[in-house]
């Protein structure tokens, strides 16, 4: 074998290819996580009021015109 030493790594160049293809795979799973985060909605603090206020004038704390006068400021 005169060529011995023009080898194609062996075992070395195994290693580094999956070194390789986990980073990658790892860096498409942490963009894809990202990425759903900020595209989910959440809740938003004017949807708390409104709830809050209807729990409210269930439970009797608030009359009708209280009611309709702060869920008419809350809705703008």
């Amino acid at each position: 074998m005169p060529y011995w030493h023009y080898s194609n790594g062996g075992w070395v160049s195994m290693l580094l290819m999956l070194i390789t293809v986990l980073i990658l795979v790892g860096g498409l799973i942490t963009v894809s996580v990202i990425v759903l985060r900020r595209t989910t909605k959440t809740s938003t603090g004017h949807d708390d009021a409104i709830k809050i206020l209807n729990e409210r004038f269930a439970r009797g704390e608030i009359d009708k015109d209280e009611f309709e006068t702060r869920r008419a400021v809350l809705r703008g």
